[in-house]
C-alpha cells in the first residue's frame, strides 16, 4: 500500500532515529537499495514488474503515479542516499542572495522522446503548469504559496522565482511530481492522450497501457539525461518493463516464488522473513512525509475536546497492535505530525498505551461509563465513526490493525465502527467535510517537514486547505511552520518545525499508528535494481539480467 494524496473537492522522516534504515537491502543488495552485480549485462529482456495499485493516469498527484511517471519523466533534480540534491537534467543551479531564485542550468541537446529540446522554454511551462494543472495537485501544494514563476533566460538556463525565500524547495522538486513533459505535447494534445502516454525524456517510453491488467515500457534507445545517481551512464539494458497490477498480496509473493515475476512490490509481512530467506536482494524502505495516522475531528463530535482526543490515544496499545499486525516489519509511528524517516523527526511517544490515564481524562471531561462498558455524557454515547481506505491505504494486515484497536478502544469506553470507504468515495469527497466522521485514516509521502504546512496549516476563507483533515485550524502552528519554511538559517528552521510537531502532538490533533514503508523482493535474475531516495520510486534504468530472456 502506498501514499494517498486525495484531491479534496476543493482540490485528491533525513530521521534521527531510523537515518541509516531508510533504504535496508539485504543479501547481495547495498544500503542504497541496489542490487547485486551478479555479471556482465546482457542487453535486451523484459522485467516482469508486479504492482498494487493502478493510477487513473501516468502521470499526476498519486504517489503511485509518481512512481510509473519516474520511467517515462525526468526531474531537474534527484536526492542521493545522503539526503543531497544532486544534478539531473540540471547539471547545476545557483540560488540568488536573497534567496528568491533559484537558475538552473540545463543539459545542453537532450530531447523529448517526440523529438522536441527540452530546453528552458520547455521546463517553464512544465512549473507553471505544476501550479496551474489539476492533473497534479501534489506538485502545486508542495510549492505555495512560495512559487511565483518560471523564466526562460535562454536555450539552457531556467529561472524559478519566489514570492518568499524557500530552502526545502529544492529537497521537494526531488519527487517524481516534478517529472518535466514536452511543452509540445502538452499544448496541442488531449488530457487523455498525455494521461495514457505521457512524452518525457526517460529511459522508457510508454508502449501500451491494458486497463486493469499492465503498462508495456519500451526502451527509449537515445536516452541521454540519466540523474547524478544513476548506477550506470547510457540508456536502459532491458527492452521493456511489464508493469503489471495485483491487487492481491499472496499472488503477487507467489508470483515471484515461481519465477513469473523479477520484482515485486508490497511483499505481504507474513512473507517477509520468507523473501529475506529466498532472495539475495530485498529493499525495505520507510517512507518520509506525514505517516498512517489517524486524523481527529477537532471541530465537530466529541473530539472537539482535546481531553477525549488524548483519551483516545491513551486508550489502545497501538505498538502492540502494530507489531503484531505487522509480525514486527513496519515500525509503530507515535508522531502524527512526520515520519520517522523525515529530516527534523520529533522521537517522542506523546500518548503511550495507559488505560488509567484515558479514564481520568474522559472523567475530567464529564464522560461516565454506562452499564455497556461504553461512555456515555448528556445522553450520548461516546461513538466515534473511523473512517479508512481498504485497499489502497490499508492493506489486509493493516485492516487487521484497526481490528486490534477497535476492540482494545471497547475495552476502556469507546464505541468506534470502521467505516471502509472505497478509493472512488474517498477521491469524491464524500468523507471530506466535518460531517463525514470523527476520526480518519491517512498519509502522504514527501521528503522534506515542509509537509508540515501541506497537512497541519490552518484552513481559512482566503486559503483554503482541504489537506487539513484534522480541521485542526492553529493560528499559532501554521505561523510557525511558514518560519520554518522560509527560515534561511537551516538549523533554527529544523528547531521551528520540532516545535511544530510537539503542539501538533501536546493538544492531540492526530493519532500516530505507523510508518507508511515500501517492501520489495528481487528475483535472483535480476541486478541493478533500485529505489529511489526521496519517495521509493522503483527504478529500472540500470537493471538487466545476465543470463538469455
Amino acid at each position: 500500500m502506498t501514499h494517498f494524496t486525495r484531491p479534496r473537492p476543493a482540490v485528491v522522516s533525513v530521521g534521527a532515529v531510523l537515518t541509516s534504515l531508510t533504504l535496508a537491502a539485504c543479501g547481495s543488495g547495498s544500503a542504497g537499495g541496489t542490487g547485486g552485480t551478479g555479471g556482465k549485462p546482457v542487453q535486451g529482456g523484459t522485467i516482469t514488474y508486479t504492482h498494487v495499485q493502478e493510477p487513473p493516469c501516468i502521470f499526476g498527484g498519486w504517489i503511485q503515479q509518481a512512481y510509473i511517471s519516474r520511467q517515462v519523466l525526468d526531474g531537474l533534480v534527484t536526492e542521493a542516499e545522503d539526503g543531497s540534491v544532486r544534478p539531473w537534467l540540471a547539471t547545476s543551479w545557483t540560488t540568488s542572495a536573497d534567496g528568491l531564485t533559484y537558475t538552473f542550468t540545463l543539459k545542453d541537446g537532450v530531447k523529448f522522446t517526440d523529438g522536441t529540446p527540452v530546453d528552458a522554454k520547455a521546463v517553464a511551462y512544465n512549473f507553471e503548469q505544476f501550479e496551474k494543472s489539476d492533473l497534479n495537485g501534489t506538485a502545486k501544494v508542495s510549492m505555495d504559496p512560495y512559487y511565483k514563476n518560471a523564466e526562460a533566460i535562454d536555450a539552457t538556463h531556467v529561472a524559478i522565482h519566489l514570492t518568499r525565500p524557500y530552502p526545502e524547495f529544492l529537497r521537494l522538486i526531488t519527487q517524481g511530481y516534478f517529472g518535466i513533459q514536452s511543452e509540445h505535447a502538452l499544448r496541442t494534445r488531449t488530457k487523455e492522450q498525455n494521461c495514457e502516454r505521457p512524452v518525457g525524456s526517460g529511459a522508457f517510453t510508454v508502449e501500451k497501457w491494458n486497463k486493469g491488467q499492465n503498462v508495456v515500457f519500451r526502451r527509449n534507445p537515445h536516452y541521454t539525461s540519466w540523474p547524478a545517481t544513476a548506477k550506470h551512464h547510457g540508456p536502459a539494458y532491458v527492452d521493456r518493463i511489464d508493469w503489471k497490477f495485483v491487487a492481491d498480496g499472496t499472488s503477487r509473493y507467489a508470483s515471484l516464488t515461481t519465477g513469473q515475476s523479477d520484482v515485486v512490490y508490497e511483499v505481504p509481512t507474513v512473507n517477509w522473513k520468507d523473501a529475506q530467506a529466498k532472495f539475495k536482494h530485498t529493499i525495505r524502505y520507510i517512507t518520509p512525509g506525514h505517516p498512517v495516522s489517524f486524523y481527529l475531528n477537532t471541530v465537530k463530535g466529541p473530539f472537539r475536546d482535546k481531553r477525549v482526543r488524548q483519551a483516545f490515544a491513551y486508550a489502545a496499545d497501538r505498538e502492540a497492535a502494530v507489531e503484531a499486525g505487522f509480525h514486527g516489519v513496519i515500525p509503530y509511528e507515535p508522531n502524527p505530525a512526520v515520519s520517522q524517516s523525515t529530516p527534523g523527526y520529533l522521537g517522542t511517544d506523546p500518548y503511550p498505551y495507559n488505560p488509567g490515564r484515558a479514564a481520568q481524562l474522559l472523567k475530567q471531561a464529564g464522560w461516565k461509563k454506562g452499564a455497556d462498558g461504553i461512555y456515555a455524557k448528556g445522553g450520548q454515547k461516546l461513538r466515534i465513526r473511523l473512517v479508512y481506505g481498504p485497499g489502497y491505504i490499508f492493506t489486509s494486515e493493516g485492516a487487521t490493525v484497526l481490528q486490534a484497536l477497535q476492540e482494545q478502544w471497547k475495552q476502556n469506553g469507546f464505541g468506534v465502527t470502521l467505516v471502509p470507504a472505497t478509493q472512488a468515495e474517498s477521491w469524491g469527497g464524500k468523507y471530506s467535510g466535518p460531517d463525514g466522521y470523527d476520526a480518519q485514516a491517512s498519509y502522504w509521502t514527501s521528503p522534506s517537514p515542509a509537509i508540515l504546512w501541506i497537512v497541519w496549516r490552518e484552513s481559512t476563507k482566503d486559503s483554503p486547505n482541504g489537506n487539513n483533515q484534522s480541521f485542526y485550524n492553529n493560528s499559532t502552528l501554521t505561523k510557525l511552520i511558514d518560519e520554518a519554511n522560509t527560515n534561511t538559517d537551516t538549523a533554527a528552521g529544523f528547531g521551528q518545525y520540532e516545535q511544530a510537531q510537539k503542539i501538533i502532538n501536546d493538544d492531540a490533533a492526530g493519532v500516530g499508528l505507523y510508518t507508511q514503508n515500501t517492501l520489495i523482493a528481487v528475483s535472483d535474475k535480476l541486478h541493478g535494481f533500485w529505489v529511489e531516495k526521496s519517495q521509493g520510486e522503483p527504478v529500472f534504468s540500470d537493471a538487466y539480467f545476465t543470463g538469455k530472456q
